[in-house]
């Protein structure tokens, strides 16, 4: 019987501890599978899902910037996929390639069980519009927060998004709204960075008035690319938090998916993070 194989797929892709984190859960649940890092060209999202379709690939992981293209590469997308229009994983079933978006299952599970932040009630500040942030927003807004704002360099894109969204937000009794970036000024209980500006090393998008003292800012990067923004937040007396625990949540997630089983998050995040 042969090892079944998975992949995580991005560009840049050199960074990610996605490997471990899934092997690592293999052996702790006994499931025989391999899995791998694959850089892609960023034209080359569908040349790559084919070969590996060859190869007899089980599923992928799909980081930036292929999200979207992910989730319109795939024959049947979940609930989630649909809503967010963005997937992170996919599996190759009898009947096609199935999308599926464990992100936001993977946040949220992080700042409420990991971090013991509340979000029922609370102020919510999500920036970023792109693949990582659409594929947060419906579960942000299931756990219950009073308002959730979302921000943008390109306010067009927010405000898309948002839209898509609104309906979720009236039955959840969320305040949802976009905002231009030089728009938001106040300040708010949770601060999401789900953009590519740590990764890329480029400036904190927002102005630190977002920031009260013991707010939580979350950058979804992870190691040094988070740094920047975890001594930003530090410097302004909010909480700093990687985005270790998301990846390893929504990791645990995928897995489950994959292979009907779930795995001891909660351990693997603890040992990695004694690892970095």
């Amino acid at each position: 019987m042969s090892t079944d194989l998975y992949f995580v797929l991005g560009n840049p892709i050199e960074h990610s501890r996605s490997p471990w984190i899934h092997t690592r859960f293999a052996e702790l649940t006994g499931q025989d599978l391999r899995y791998e890092r694959r850089l892609v060209p960023l034209d080359g999202l569908a040349a790559t899902l084919e070969t590996l379709s060859g190869l007899g690939c089980r599923g992928c992981n799909i980081t930036v910037p292929f999200k979207f293209e992910a989730a319109r590469a795939a024959r049947h997308l979940s609930e989630r996929v649909q809503l967010a229009g963005a997937a992170n994983v996919l599996s190759w079933r009898p009947d096609g390639l199935h999308a599926d978006n464990t992100d936001g299952l993977g946040l949220v599970s992080d700042l409420q069980r990991n971090a013991g932040q509340p979000l029922q009630g609370q102020d919510l500040l999500l920036i970023g519009a792109g693949g990582a942030a659409a594929g947060v927003l419906a579960p942000l807004l299931q756990a219950g927060p009073s308002r959730l704002t979302v921000v943008n360099r390109t306010a067009a894109r927010a405000e898309e998004l948002v839209a898509r969204h609104q309906a979720l937000a009236e039955r959840t009794g969320t305040r949802l709204e976009a905002l231009p970036l030089d728009a938001v000024a106040q300040a708010y209980d949770v601060v999401i960075n789900a953009t590519a500006s740590s990764l890329a090393g480029g400036d904190i998008p927002v102005a630190a008035t977002v920031l009260r003292r013991g707010s939580l800012a979350l950058d979804m990067m992870y190691g040094p690319a988070a740094q920047g923004f975890l001594d930003w937040a530090a410097a302004h007396g909010a909480q700093g938090r990687d985005g270790l625990g998301m990846l390893v949540e929504q990791a645990a997630e995928a897995f489950a998916i994959w292979r009907g089983v779930r795995p001891p998050s909660a351990q693997v995040l603890a040992e990695l993070r004694q690892q970095l």
